[in-house]
């Protein structure tokens, strides 16, 4: 076996109260490539440091293979000492590596090496970080958050270039399908130590649910036998004449598991305070165009936006995204055209720089407007601590200054001001950028809920797919046209990606294509249910119903708190019975779920 190129043992790091990691042990070999995940604040990116040799951890050990290169991509990287992008490249070539790579790189990623790093945007600084980290051709590549503030064009050609490279990888993202795409090893951050598995980001989430759920029986077990112990010493009748010593120390270290045990970090309770319906148009816009210094970023775009409607707005940086957006809602007056707007809207906006933020102010000042302690939600009441804790904050967080928080923390922090605000109109502008998985679930599952209209702007290829229900998109010369579904249906009816060779260019045998509407049936073969299909379909309702009984009915046995002391036995396989239940039942569920969206999507063409 191949030594490894890469290895951290026994990693310990603390900044007070529990330890951040503790004992954790990652080996990356050559060629593996290895997504890193959890939540925000789990470690993550300290872990990636550590690797690096950024910093040192309080007790483990580092070993790098002799001879062997490694380039880590922070997700703030800097720029000191460089006059220009060229140069912050070049100074992270090594004496053997080819100084045209840099170059090259600069201009695969759409720069020209000239451009000065302080007047760099998100994006700009994002490419020229992960030129200096490809240009050497490292044998071990750091990556954390590398797709931050890059078009769907780049994470494409990005993808492309670490599918084809032989170096090591480790990757934090939170972009899915980057993950997916790329990813063989999954190693999991959780609660301060590390769990792995040699299978993609796509094994991911079945594996932690099913880690998550085991630990909750073990706990539940817990749990009973502290009461069955608690009953005996309280009427047992050794208990009463002689106290069983043995038996009280085993209590006393049963109750102290139970205390030390750390649970799973609770989850984000994202909720989108809810104005008044909306009327049941929202936007109509009739040939709008802009243009600056003679080029055209919108020219004769027409739309109508309804009530309900998912809107997401997708190109190459540098497209007009944002005028359009601006446009469309009204805070930029177009040069031609028309704009009406609904009755009865509230806005509520997400910006991506998050520059409203202000970094000397407290965490609890930037939710209340520094007025009391308490944050309106919905037009009620809440304390701020109440409100902080639905979004992962600690309540010793709330005289934290924003400055000190993380990326990911400061996204929360601006969906939980912006999700505060009454509203029937949500405006999104790279809204998942930060986010951990498990926020950016909730966030979707918030976003389904929400009865108001959605515009955003992103360049998550799966949330698009899972948010919207129309995606906009440049055609070149300040041409857009909107198309029905997600961004891969986007892609089947355009026939060709958003890369600047072709984004907006149609050539000579290719003609641009007819705008699609959110009205119109999609052009696809007309799809019928399958006998089988059907069948699952009248069944399923049945089944699940019977499986609800079954666990309640497990449940009810179960909590009898002298089922474990009288019979362990029993207890065990009707615990049993209950988790196996539960999983059919949630596989049922999910099955019928998805064939009645497909019933719904057939009988509605």
């Amino acid at each position: 076996m191949a030594p490894p190129l890469l290895q951290l043992k026994n990693i310990g790091l603390g900044f007070g109260g529990r330890p951040l990691l503790d004992g954790v042990e990652l080996t990356v070999g050559a060629g593996e490539r290895v997504c890193l995940v959890g939540r925000n604040g789990s470690g993550k990116s300290t872990l990636l440091k550590i690797a690096a040799g950024q910093i040192e951890a309080d007790h483990g050990s580092r070993f790098v293979q002799p001879g062997a290169t490694v380039r880590y991509l922070p997700q703030e990287p800097d720029f000191s000492g460089a006059a220009t992008t060229l140069a912050y490249v070049e100074a992270g070539l090594g004496p053997g590596d080819d100084p045209h790579r840099a170059r090259f790189l600069l201009e695969q990623l759409g720069l020209t090496g000239e451009e000065d790093p302080a007047t760099l945007s998100g994006g700009e600084t994002r490419r020229a970080a992960l030129a200096r980290a490809l240009a050497p051709e490292p044998d071990i590549l750091l990556l954390d958050e590398p797709t931050n503030h890059l078009d769907l064009p780049v994470i494409e050609w990005l993808e492309d270039t670490l599918k084809s490279s032989s170096a090591a990888m480790v990757m934090i993202s939170h972009d899915r399908r980057f993950l997916a795409g790329l990813s063989r090893v999954t190693v999991w951050l959780d609660r301060g130590t590390l769990r792995r598995i040699e299978r993609g980001f796509d094994a991911f989430e079945t594996w932690r649910d099913e880690i998550l759920a085991e630990e909750e029986r073990e706990q539940h077990k817990l749990d009973r036998k502290i009461v069955a112990e608690e009953h005996w010493m309280r009427y047992g009748v050794t208990a009463r004449r002689k106290r069983n010593m043995r038996r009280v120390g085993e209590l006393e270290d049963l109750r102290r598991a139970r205390r030390e045990f750390r649970g799973a970090a609770g989850s984000v309770a994202l909720t989108a305070a809810q104005a008044d319906n909306s009327g049941a148009l929202v936007i109509e816009a009739d040939g709008l165009s802009k243009a600056y210094d003679g080029r055209p970023i919108v020219k004769d775009f027409s739309t109508r936006v309804r009530r309900g409607d998912r809107i997401g707005i997708v190109g190459p940086n540098g497209t007009g995204k944002t005028t359009l957006l601006s446009l469309l809602t009204g805070t930029l007056a177009p040069d031609e055209g028309s704009l009406k707007l609904g009755t009865n809207l509230e806005v509520a906006t997400l910006e991506q720089t998050r520059e409203s933020l202000d970094p000397n102010a407290t965490v609890a000042a930037t939710l209340t407007g520094g007025r009391g302690d308490s944050v309106t939600v919905g037009g009620k009441p809440r304390h701020v601590i109440g409100y902080m804790k639905d979004f992962l904050f600690a309540p010793e967080q709330a005289r934290t200054p924003v400055g000190a928080l993380s990326g990911g923390e400061r996204g929360r922090l601006m969906l939980a001001r912006a999700l505060a605000k009454p509203s029937n109109l949500l405006i999104l502008d790279e809204p998942t950028n930060d986010l951990d998985l498990d926020t950016l679930d909730v966030l979707e599952e918030t976003l389904a809920d929400y009865s108001g209209t959605v515009l955003l702007i992103s360049h998550d290829r799966d949330f698009l797919d899972r948010i919207v229900n129309a995606v906009i998109v440049p055609e070149g010369d300040g041409r857009w046209t909107e198309y029905a579904g997600g961004y891969t249906d986007m892609l089947a009816q355009r026939g060709r990606d958003l890369s600047r060779s072709t984004a907006g260019k149609a050539t000579k045998d290719e003609p641009p294509e007819p705008k699609a509407v959110r009205d119109q049936e999609p052009k696809a073969a007309k799809r019928r249910l399958g006998f089988n299909e059907k069948h699952a379909l009248e069944t399923l309702p049945k089944r699940m119903a019977e499986l609800q009984k079954k666990i309640a009915a497990l449940h009810e046995k179960l909590a009898d708190p002298s089922l474990y002391s009288r019979d362990r036995a029993a207890f065990d396989e009707i615990s049993a019975d209950a988790a196996s239940a539960e999983t059919e039942l949630a596989t049922a569920e999910e099955r019928w779920l998805e064939l009645e969206i497909l019933r719904e999507e057939i009988e509605g063409r």
